[in-house]
């Protein structure tokens, strides 16, 4: 097999887990205007299409600040902002109101195309749009009139489940209805929040010009609380960024986050594939706002047996680790502990304690490849030292032919065959010559 066609194979295989889990979900997808502004749009909607045919039920809200700042300044008028939100007069919500049902329309198009040839063949998408939001004035503040300016009061929720379970893609403009016959201009980023949340959404996904929220050294963070996102929010606003894409939608994400929305992602609209590869690879190209880590430390069970002997036979074939047969870890499966990342076991180790010295070992330590440059190590060993204190244990020790530094920066001692506890002495394989380490816990 050649090289490109093996990654190939390689990547569709690692997607599958993902194309299960996200079949049948609800996504909410916030689209700003400067997403569909840009050249990658159609690759955006392409992956869009994408999502639908692997049963994934898409709510997609647009925005359009910038579009309406041109429709603005066509017509001689100028954007008038108060505390970060726009005022909307008689003459501006005209503009607005036809920006808008232009946008509704192009994005219909876009996502009615089926041509040969092209990602969207065969798509056949089914868009619904309706008045599903009733929205309410915002009213006076500080003495200013916002009048066309609204906020959500209602979500037809029901209504959005009906036309989703029918296998509709909703679409739904910034523009809502009040009970009095009225239209209001609404925030994008507050509707796509109270969809995702009030719909109960699996996801919340919005769209920005880098690949989400970066580190001081221009890196993609892959995962942030709530509170740790609400410093880089607060960051942006510091510089003056509070119109910016990657801060309006972290005030949705973590907002959603805390009502209740598992997940909140923001990837890169000028990269093509970013949405694609956010959702259907291990590590994402974006960043994700979650409540609880996708990562979790955790007791291995019966069910996780396969996952186990997939992390640990290459190293057994390299030497690495003592070989184990599926019938001992079996046996055995109490006294590991797991790392599982959406699924996929990436780290795993075992605790056998020796009560009767007061020892315990720490055995068939385990990374994934991918994985070995992060503190997962770290983990397991904080965790599998908790279990040892727990039993009443008071010295954890380690053989090991690989990882002698790593455990020594980590307070192991080396020490002789006859430290050992007399059980595993008779059972020390002398041809290995593992080295041997003890840690005293505290």
């Amino acid at each position: 097999m050649r090289e490109n066609d093996a990654a190939l194979v390689k990547a569709f295989r690692q997607s599958s887990p993902y194309v299960n889990l996200h079949r049948g979900s609800t996504f909410v997808i916030m689209l700003g205007g400067e997403a569909i502004d840009q050249e990658n749009f159609s690759n955006i909607i392409s992956d869009i299409a994408l999502l639908t045919s692997l049963g994934v039920r898409l709510v997609i809200v647009f925005g359009a600040r910038p579009q309406i700042d041109r429709g603005l300044a066509e017509a001689g008028l100028s954007g008038v902002f108060h505390k970060h939100t726009r005022v909307t007069d008689e003459a501006s919500f005209r503009v607005i109101k036809d920006v808008c049902g232009g946008l509704q329309m192009d994005i219909t198009a876009r996502l009615s195309m089926g041509l040969i040839n092209t990602p969207m063949q065969n798509a056949r998408i089914n868009v619904v749009t309706g008045n599903f939001v009733i929205a309410q004035p915002l009213g006076v503040d500080d003495g200013v009139d916002y009048i066309h300016s609204g906020r959500v009061r209602r979500i037809h929720t029901d209504t959005i489940h009906h036309q989703l379970a029918n296998g509709a893609t909703v679409l739904i403009s910034p523009i809502g209805f009040s009970v009095t016959g009225e239209s209001f201009n609404l925030s994008s980023e507050e509707l796509a929040r109270r969809l995702a949340i009030e719909l109960k959404a699996d996801k919340l996904i919005g769209f920005c010009s880098q690949r989400g929220v970066l580190n001081e050294d221009g890196v993609a963070i892959a995962e942030l609380f709530p509170e740790q996102a609400e410093e880089h929010l607060q960051k942006l606003l510091d510089e003056g960024e509070s119109l910016s894409g990657t801060a309006r939608y972290l005030r949705a994400a973590i907002s959603s986050c805390r009502g209740g929305v598992p997940r909140s992602h923001l990837v890169s609209y000028k990269e093509d594939g970013a949405l694609i590869q956010e959702l259907f690879t291990r590590d994402g190209l974006g960043t994700q706002i979650v409540s609880l880590s996708a990562e979790q430390a955790r007791q291995a069970s019966i069910d996780d047996i396969g996952g186990i002997l997939d992390l640990i036979r290459p190293m057994e074939e390299e030497g690495i680790l003592v070989r184990r047969s599926r019938e001992q870890l079996e046996m055995e499966i109490d006294q590991f502990t797991i790392i599982e990342k959406d699924g996929a076991i990436i780290g795993c180790a075992a605790l056998y304690p020796f009560p009767d010295e007061g020892m315990a070992e720490m055995a068939c330590v385990a990374i994934h490849p991918d994985y070995r440059r992060g503190s997962r190590g770290d983990m397991l060993l904080n965790k599998i030292e908790e279990q040892a204190r727990k039993r009443g244990m008071s010295r954890l020790f380690i053989l090991t032919t690989r990882s002698i530094h790593w455990f020594q920066e980590r307070g192991f001692k080396p020490v002789d065959v006859d430290a050992l506890p007399m059980g595993k002495q008779k059972l020390y394989n002398f041809q290995r010559r593992s080295k041997i380490m003890i840690k005293e816990l505290n």
